[in-house]
């Protein structure tokens, strides 16, 4: 009995001491506590005081090492997703099949909570592990312990773990270390971390941009030949990710970044036939244009709409069309518009799945590209009250900016008539209507039925 005990003591003290060299002093790093979100720390104690395991988990640690602003927080720990639930009740509510979690809900604010991770092998049941014949994972519901899971995450630098309770930090892959080095690095064999998840292709792309890193070599290698899996990515899944590339205030480089890696062609297929070996087609400066811009609002804590993005996009390849159909079927700017958009709007929507309200918004933006160089009459002050008239508005003024010609006295026109009073656009469509005479709209009478004098009532 005595000799069990002291081998169960002795096994607890090797395994206290190869977990110690992964483990450390928060502090040390310029991590405490208080720049924990206060809802992670709650669900991080909740599950702790219940007998789990629980840390706060990844890219928030990543972004608070740099000194950065994270995002969100998330939870990982060894509680499964229903002794999560149990914990936390109607608070909790456990979503994904691929991928279950838990999501725990503070009001508007959700703190997401992954179950530890482990490797998938061949018996699996195919409710908690199924892989394509790509090596694609279609379901990753096998569950271990932190170091299995540790093993499971992408790159060394999002493989960090935080034990708020006694202000620790937890590297299995000298993640800090990565961090302070630049080094973006994939865990375990490159290619089969990307045949798993080809979104991870992606997501390095994003990281070496959003924070200044560069791709470990064999990190490196396999992207060209593991490319073409990114075709087997849901089109809805591609566009949430396309977001997060082109939206991260890091625009500009990811895309200089997925042409260097010629994954861009995964995403925009529709567009390769604008890029030129020079790189100077108006597509591409255009896209170069509106990603700088995008860039600068978000620096500067404006809002900035996917709809616009897609616009600026693929304006040229849509005006490319409109003249195609003009020439080839005879038909009118208007209807050449209505049939080039679509055609335009389908073979983006195929690629990445973009919502009905985004494509909607897309559509007015490029109308308004036709409606406002018509400024006779009363049609300037019903252009400037259409809703998207703003976005409109800077699309013209990078077309300006790129083509020069009669769209720069239009460009500056359009930028007096919105700062002017009633009185000076009054003025301004006065010489406008002067210099085209032929487009100023006259009022029409509108004629009242008459009603029929006393004197014909008597007369019948």
């Amino acid at each position: 009995m005595e000799q069990s005990a002291v081998k169960t003591r002795k096994s607890h003290t090797a395994k206290d001491k190869h977990h110690a060299k992964y483990r450390l002093k928060a502090s040390e790093h310029g991590i405490y506590p208080r720049m924990i979100q206060r809802n992670a720390l709650t669900v991080v104690e909740k599950l702790q005081r219940s007998g789990y395991e629980a840390y706060v988990v990844g890219g928030c640690l990543r972004d608070l090492l740099l000194e950065k602003k994270p995002k969100d927080f998330d939870v990982a720990t060894n509680a499964s997703p229903e002794q999560i639930k149990k914990v936390f009740q109607r608070q909790c509510r456990l979503i994904g099949r691929r991928f279950r979690l838990a999501h725990i809900m503070f009001g508007r604010d959700v703190i997401e909570v992954a179950t530890f991770r482990a490797e998938h092998q061949d018996d699996h049941h195919d409710e908690l592990s199924r892989q394509n014949a790509d090596g694609m994972l279609l379901r990753d519901n096998v569950f271990g312990n932190l170091e299995n899971d540790s093993k499971r995450r992408d790159f060394t630098v999002n493989s960090l773990y935080y034990d708020p309770k006694n202000n620790v930090l937890i590297d299995y892959f000298n993640g800090v270390d990565d961090l302070h080095t630049g080094k973006l690095c994939l865990i375990g064999d490159a290619e089969t971390r990307y045949q798993e998840d080809p979104v991870r292709m992606l997501r390095a792309i994003r990281f070496m941009a959003k924070l200044d890193m560069f791709l470990e070599r064999s990190s490196e290698a396999p992207m060209k030949s593991c490319a073409p899996l990114l075709k087997n990515i849901p089109a809805a899944r591609l566009f949430d990710e396309s977001l997060k590339l082109l939206q991260s205030g890091s625009g500009l480089k990811t895309y200089e970044l997925l042409k260097q890696y010629d994954l861009l062609q995964y995403l925009f297929p529709s567009l390769m036939p604008f890029f030129t070996e020079k790189q100077d087609s108006l597509a591409e400066r255009m896209i170069r244009t509106a990603l700088q811009s995008t860039d600068e609002r978000i620096r500067d804590n404006l809002r900035v709409n996917p709809a616009f993005l897609f616009a600026t996009f693929f304006w040229y390849p849509l005006r490319e069309k409109m003249d195609q159909l003009k020439n080839e079927a005879g038909l009118n700017n208007f209807d050449a518009f209505s049939v080039a958009a679509s055609e335009v709007l389908d073979g983006l929507c195929r690629a990445l799945a973009v919502p009905k309200r985004h494509t909607i918004v897309v559509r007015e933006i490029w109308a308004l590209q036709l409606q406002l160089p018509k400024r006779s009459g009363n049609r300037a002050e019903k252009t400037l009250a259409q809703p998207k008239f703003r976005a409109g508005y800077d699309l013209m003024t990078m077309r300006a900016e790129l083509e020069g010609g009669e769209l720069i006295e239009l460009a500056a026109w359009w930028h007096e008539y919105q700062l002017s009073n009633p009185q000076q656009r009054e003025h301004l469509m006065v010489q406008q209507n002067d210099r085209d005479p032929k487009g100023a709209k006259t009022k029409k009478h509108r004629y009242r039925r008459r009603k029929p004098s006393h004197s014909k009532v008597k007369n019948d």
